[in-house]
């Protein structure tokens, strides 16, 4: 009898390649990485200052114009911060087997920490393009009785990018007020377990039946996060005409020049709603300079142009870029930005120098106030790492930024 694989086994080594270990999860975030930013938000809030009316006492005739009462329209929204967290944790053997190359492919404390990191980053990435309820996406439909889990469709399948395996998701009838819903009368919290990413189809565990409440349309959000995101782009310039309530202290129902611009282009094709965007923000005093839409809306604007599309190369730094598509506007050239963090049912015209990013230190930045940036865990054999966000999103000119409905 032959030498073979199988009896040989005991003494065949494992092969590995050279090969980097792929990091597959979502890293580029043009939006996060192009806004600007202000790292010193301390203090109790913080006001962003605006004019939005001049004075009217104005006419061709003099007593009118004396007798007049108008003075200057001015308004500050008074920002205030909000929290978000990641934590990593990391067995203390698993810590200590793993370091140096004849031991594992990578370090755990490296891969746990920079996914801790990369989390929270795209937390925040998220957040700056929704409003501060913190939904991440919708309900297409109620799902079928299942037992043990069962599955979500998302009523859009670009918000995908929105979910990652682990995470346990709560779900709510409304944005904001409304009530959460339940599988089976109870069960409200559901943890995700397998992710279609071309469908957009979520399988979470939970078993659902006839006492089951979710229905189409519902809000999806990550548990602990409702009402407690950053004020994104939705929140500055929402898709209706904002209603009297205040917004960081302002009722923005009294001037759109406060509540930003809106445009339903439903109905038009891609280039007619940028051309009309960009028009409708210069005509109000702004100049677009930068849109930012969903890979599908980028995918579709790319075909419509077809032979006359002109590319643009963004550099934030050395290791960071983006490519985009260059567009005419009434007020120069327009940077046409995909951005996987954006709804797909709103092109986001901006004036990028109008926003600002600000946070108590970094953005995303580890809490060591004692100086310890690893902590070994108190009633395990362990160490956790915690990284956090105080700030939030703001803007100096609502007005001259638009939200196209598409």
């Amino acid at each position: 009898m032959s030498l073979d694989l199988t009896s040989f086994d005991a003494a065949l080594k494992q092969h590995y390649t050279n090969d980097v270990v792929q990091m597959m999860v979502y890293k580029d975030n043009p939006l996060l990485a192009l806004v600007s930013k202000y790292e010193d938000f301390g203090g109790r809030n913080l006001p962003i200052p605006l004019i939005y009316g001049n004075p009217q006492n104005r006419s061709a005739t003099f007593a009118t114009a004396q007798a007049g009462t108008s003075t200057s329209k001015l308004e500050d929204f008074v920002l205030t911060r909000v929290k978000d967290y990641s934590i990593a944790t990391i067995d203390n053997e698993t810590l200590e087997a793993s370091k140096g190359n004849a031991n594992a492919f990578m370090e755990a404390a490296t891969v746990e920490i920079d996914g801790c990191i990369n989390s929270l980053t795209r937390s925040l990435a998220i957040s700056m393009y929704r409003d501060s309820s913190g939904y991440i996406g919708q309900v297409n439909a109620e799902p079928s009785t299942n037992a043990s889990t069962f599955q979500i469709q998302l009523k859009s399948a670009e918000d995908v990018t929105n979910f990652e395996l682990g995470q346990v998701i709560v779900i709510y009838s409304a944005k904001t007020g409304g009530s959460i819903r339940t599988s089976d009368g109870s069960d409200d919290e559901f943890p995700v377990v397998a992710i279609n990413r071309a469908s957009g189809l979520l399988t979470v565990t939970g078993t659902y039946s006839g006492s089951g409440d979710i229905a189409a349309n519902d809000y999806i959000f990550v548990e602990g996060d409702r009402g407690l995101k950053v004020s994104g782009l939705e929140g500055w310039v929402p898709s209706s005409a904002p209603a009297a309530t205040a917004f960081f202290g302002v009722d923005r129902s009294v001037d759109t020049r406060l509540g930003g611009l809106r445009l339903d282009a439903t109905a038009l094709p891609i280039e007619e709603a940028l051309i009309n965007g960009a028009s409708l923000a210069a005509r109000e005093g702004g100049k677009i300079d930068h849109f930012f839409m969903s890979y599908a809306k980028y995918a579709e604007l790319e075909k419509a142009l077809g032979s006359k599309v002109q590319y643009v190369d963004l550099k934030v730094n050395p290791e960071v870029g983006f490519r985009g598509i260059m567009v005419n506007g009434p007020r120069g050239p327009i940077k046409c930005i995909p951005d996987q963090n954006c709804p797909s049912s709103s092109i986001f015209g901006l004036q990028l120098n109008t926003w600002k990013l600000y946070s108590l230190g970094k953005a995303v930045r580890v809490i060591d106030s004692d100086g310890l940036q690893m902590l070994r865990q108190s009633s395990a054999d362990g160490v956790e790492v915690r990284y956090g966000f105080y700030g939030n999103l703001g803007c100096n000119a609502p007005g001259y930024n638009i939200n196209i409905s598409v």
